[in-house]
């Protein structure tokens, strides 16, 4: 698992500035024709990627420009305090803006950049535009910084220069970032700001920290400044008093947005909010003309989300909505959707909407995390929050810019987490379907994935307690059997008797009517091996291909149809006698009906696609995959389907011979899925239209 994801946009362009001898490493996200939001760096105890929430969604409609402060990142480290004063880095951001060719630029600070944002405006007042100061530091607006300076120099706490150069650092990190992050359920901006803060070493942050309070006050400095001016602050910072940000907001004449509740980390505590005031204030600096949306006599819309996390969803979500047309004959529907979602519904004739080009890969990011037929679902899950907001941002674009009476979300995790976040911005009935409640540690995981896990269930339970109107309909796909008799943590309620409490059971939905399986008179038999839609079954196929030489030599005439599904090259693979490598096949489920055993991985839906078809099958649930390991093996286990596999089982070859020889063509005794999950499902979603 890599340290750091890569981020969701890639910079068209990177280099450095130079000014003073010193080296600062800048990043350019184009949009022609578009002004230039600057995102100021701050307290370099972390790196221009603290960002990372925001960039992705304004260089969508601006030209962005980052850049590394000076002692931060990949930026020069000069040593000494007298090199980190706020008059050197203001003039940073201009030489900045001078090496990237920008004329002007909106700046957008937090904490520590709201100094430097002020002296450039003051300074340079044809380069600045307008600021926007998030959280702002400066305490010598409050006339405390002297203070700040003899107890910093002299304490031995925490946040002092002898804690930080006698071992203390590690100490003082997490104290630090558990204090700019205090709201509830801020694990993961706690472990990236850590992670970040331990790019730089302890002198470096002595020298910073001793170069802003030597710094002269900005009172004046503000005084001069001339363009539009926005301060948001938290009303619960344990870093900086939001009278900080009260104060900056007169002496510069601008607004003042308090934000309930929030920390000194808002704009990725909240970054959904944080985005949407940055645009406002940019459309309000730089006006654009935008298109009006026309009410009109038209017929009823819906947007469907289909979870891009391989294949199944969008077979089932297909089916449902083709039971909802049948309903409601005159209804729109589109799609937001990405690859290999994308491979389903493109063949079927569905609309996906052009503005899904904006979506970040889900699918992609997850591969990335992947190792031997093992995925840590939930630690990859947790570092998709990028990709998330990102991908929610494109969602509420085009709830702006269109209107849909009906969104349904098949675990768009993302839009429901955001949603009840940011509850204001419903103006539509919403949909949520899912197959699994609960995300469950993994065994080897310990106290801390414990902790982790029953942190998001927790969040998640507050959320739907506080806004239950966010939804219009819960919906289960499966029936409460289905769902696992385990708790969502220590002191958590039963996931069964919430869930029964807050869903709509539809019955499972297969996404079609079993076929009827040709008997074969030829005597050979067939077993298929597939891996689903994602990327992260190359080494199980690896594993079932070195033991097919064997499986053959038990079962004669045995012949092997290996689906390495639409993210996988066949080619990529090693060529076995006996064996036909195929890439996306787009009805597989026939294939799966028509075969005698197949081996497959432990995905919900092919597995109850073999389920369904009555057919035997070996899987093999990715390591470290809760939902898995978990939720499908409990629902396989209540039908009675299927023999469920170790990754270390299998990758004796013996064993899985050996394994495939005694299931092919077992005369099974499945509990019957039900045939009418997705008209069900349809049934309920058209109350809302």
């Amino acid at each position: 698992m890599n340290a750091e994801p890569r981020p969701v946009r890639e910079a068209d362009r990177s280099g450095f500035a130079e000014r003073a001898g010193v080296r600062l490493a800048f990043r350019v996200y184009d949009n022609p024709g578009m002004p230039t939001v600057l995102l100021m760096p701050t307290w370099s105890i972390v790196p221009s990627r603290f960002w990372k929430a925001q960039v992705p969604f304004l260089s969508r409609h601006f030209r962005v420009v980052t850049f590394d402060g000076r002692g931060s990142g990949e930026s020069d480290r000069p040593v000494g305090g007298e090199s980190y004063v706020d008059s050197e880095c203001a003039e940073d951001a201009i030489a900045v803006l001078d090496a990237t060719n920008t004329e002007r630029a909106v700046l957008v600070a937090l904490s520590r950049g709201d100094a430097w944002s002020v002296l450039a405006a003051a300074q340079h007042p044809g380069r600045v535009s307008g600021i926007v100061a998030i959280g702002p530091a400066s305490g010598s607006l409050l006339g405390v910084q002297e203070q700040e300076r003899l107890s910093w120099e002299s304490g031995d706490g925490p946040y002092s220069r002898q804690h930080w150069l006698n071992g203390g650092y590690d100490d003082f990190t997490e104290w630090f970032f558990a204090r700019m992050f205090a709201e509830p359920h801020s694990t993961k901006q706690i472990e990236d700001a850590v992670r970040w803060a331990h790019e730089i070493e302890p002198a470096t942050l002595v020298d910073t920290t001793a170069g802003r309070l030597a710094s002269a006050s900005v009172e004046d400095a503000c005084r001069e400044v001339r363009c539009p001016v926005l301060v948001i602050h938290g009303t619960a910072d344990l870093i900086r008093p939001h009278a900080i940000g009260e104060r900056l907001a007169e002496l510069t004449g601008g607004s003042l947005v308090l934000v309930d509740g929030a920390g000194h980390g808002v704009h990725a505590r909240d970054p959904v909010r944080i985005n949407l005031l940055i645009k406002d204030f940019v459309d309000r600096v730089h006006p654009v003309a935008r298109r009006a949306r026309m009410s009109r006599v038209r017929p009823p819309r819906a947007l469907y989300l289909s979870s891009p996390i391989g294949l199944g969803h969008a077979r089932r979500d297909l089916a449902i909505a083709t039971e909802l047309r049948k309903l409601h004959p005159r209804l729109e529907v589109d799609w937001l959707a990405q690859h290999p979602v994308t491979e389903v519904l493109e063949p079927a004739g569905e609309r996906v909407h052009p503005a899904s080009a904006w979506l970040a890969n889900e699918s992609s990011h997850v591969e990335e995390d992947a190792g031997e037929h093992d995925l840590h679902v939930f630690e990859a899950f947790r570092r998709l929050d990028a990709v998330l907001v990102n991908n929610f941002m494109v969602f509420h674009d085009l709830l702006e810019a269109e209107r849909y009476d009906l969104v349904i979300g098949d675990e768009a995790w993302e839009v429901d987490h955001f949603l009840h976040e940011n509850p204001e911005l419903k103006r539509f009935s919403f949909a949520w379907l899912t197959d699994f409640v609960g995300w469950l540690p993994m065994p080897d995981g310990g106290a801390r994935e414990q902790r982790l896990t029953a942190d998001h269930n927790l969040e998640m339970i507050e959320q739907r307690a506080r806004h239950r109107r966010v939804r219009d309909r819960s919906v289960f796909v499966g029936d409460p059997d289905d769902v696992v008799p385990l708790h969502f943590g220590e002191g958590l309620p039963a996931i069964r008797e919430w869930t029964e409490q807050n869903f709509d059971f539809c019955g499972y939905v297969t996404g079609f009517d079993p076929p009827e399986v040709a008997a074969r008179t030829s005597g050979e038999k067939v077993c298929v091996v597939t891996v689903g839609g994602s990327g992260v079954g190359s080494s199980l196929l690896r594993r079932v291909l070195d033991a097919v030489p064997l499986a053959r030599r038990k079962v004669p005439g045995l012949r092997f149809l290996v689906v390495t599904g639409p993210r996988i090259d066949p080619a990529s693979l090693p060529d076995v006698p006996g064996v036909e490598l195929r890439g996306y096949v787009p009805d597989l489920h026939r294939q799966l009906a028509a075969c005698d055993l197949a081996v497959v991985q432990g995905g919900l839906t092919t597995c109850m696609e073999l389920t369904a078809a009555r057919r035997p099958f070996l899987y093999v649930p990715l390591r470290h995959h809760f939902e898995q390991n978990f939720h499908v093996r409990h629902r396989l286990e209540r039908y009675g389907a299927g023999r469920c596999m170790t990754y270390e089982e299998v990758a004796d070859r013996e064993v899985l011979a050996a394994a495939m020889a005694e299931e092919i063509g077992r005369e099974v005794g499945y509990r019957e899925v039900e045939a009418d999950g997705a008209a069900r499902a349809a049934a309920m979603l058209a109350e809302l239209l």
